[in-house]
């Protein structure tokens, strides 16, 4: 599976990039906003940072305002990833990216019939928000394992990336299930490393060292 990193945060990104935990970024405007940075500029760094996609999200609400939109920030960098919502305009937006050879991402899908129509569109990932659904009280992860089953029985080849991850559970599911990527912020990534059970494991190594007197160094 693809870990892509959900932040427009550069020391967060380089931390995860130099581990070899980030094959992508995916940005949006409420984490340009956090960053506090233009969108070019915070863009372009991360851009030049990692090899993978860049999501970088339009925020018109029209077909033809989203179309100027996002062939200027497909000019950042190569691997920008067009970001666009999946309503009509949305698809007739990703529509036209796709026939100019650029990767387009779909956010905010909430049911499988979106994904299909994003998946003819020529969308290269679909971004099912599993967090937000939990949130009324539906399992988000049903979502992701429809849009697996449809995409294999028609050999669609969007990208199905797992998106509004909200613990280490929704990524372990998003991986059993078969989700080509997981978007998560840095937080929930890091996390993964940890277990009760390594750390009282490892505090009973250092308490039986000590004991032994040695040093290594």
């Amino acid at each position: 599976m693809k870990f892509f990193v959900d932040t427009a945060d550069t020391a967060a990104i380089k931390e995860l990039n130099d581990l070899g935990m980030v094959d992508g970024v995916t940005t949006n405007p409420s984490l340009i906003l956090k960053s506090g940075r233009d969108i070019i500029e915070v863009t372009k760094e991360i851009c030049d940072m990692v090899s993978g996609p860049v999501s970088a999200e339009v925020v018109a609400t029209e077909a033809k305002e989203m179309i100027a939109e996002g062939m200027k920030l497909a000019k950042i960098a190569p691997n920008i990833a067009i970001k666009v919502p999946l309503n009509w305009d949305g698809l007739t937006a990703c529509k036209a990216f796709a026939s100019e050879g650029h990767k387009v991402n779909v956010t905010l899908c909430f049911s499988a019939a979106q994904a299909i129509l994003a998946a003819k569109a020529g969308a290269s990932f679909i971004s099912p928000f599993i967090g937000r659904i939990d949130d009324i009280h539906y399992d988000g992860t049903d979502l992701i394992e429809d849009i697996r089953i449809i995409y294999d029985n028609y050999s669609f080849s969007t990208e199905i990336l797992a998106a509004s991850i909200r613990s280490v559970n929704h990524v372990i599911d998003c991986a059993k299930i078969g989700a080509d990527v997981v978007t998560a912020p840095p937080s929930v990534i890091k996390s993964m490393a940890n277990h009760v059970l390594t750390d009282k494991g490892l505090e009973q190594f250092l308490k039986d060292w000590a004991k032994t007197g040695q040093k290594i160094l």
